[in-house]
C-alpha cells in the first residue's frame, strides 16, 4: 500500500527529478508532483510524493526539517483535500 506525502518549503528551482532522488533513498517512489501556479506556471514551493508505506515513514523521519536546496523541508503525511465552496 502506498502513502501520499506533502513536501513543503521547496526551493522554486527544485525539480521533480531531484525530489524523486531524495525520496528514493527510503523506498519505491510511485509519483512526484510539484505544484505550479495556474496563472503564471511558476512553482509554488510545495508538492506531493507517493511512495510505499514503510519508506514513507522513514522519509518523514529523515527529511522533515532537513536542508534541501538551501531550505528546510516540511515533510508529513498528506491530508485529504477539503471541499471549498464555489463562488
Amino acid at each position: 500500500m502506498s502513502k501520499k506525502l506533502y513536501v513543503g518549503n521547496l526551493s522554486w528551482t527544485s525539480t521533480e527529478s531531484e525530489v524523486r532522488t531524495a525520496f528514493e533513498a527510503f523506498g519505491e517512489v510511485t509519483s512526484v508532483k510539484l505544484i505550479e501556479d495556474r496563472e503564471t506556471g511558476r512553482p509554488r514551493g510545495f508538492g506531493f510524493v507517493e511512495m510505499d508505506e514503510a519508506g514513507a515513514r522513514e522519509a518523514i523521519e529523515a527529511l522533515d526539517g532537513k536542508d534541501f536546496g538551501g531550505r528546510n523541508l516540511k515533510v508529513n503525511e498528506a491530508k485529504p483535500r477539503e471541499e471549498r465552496p464555489r463562488w
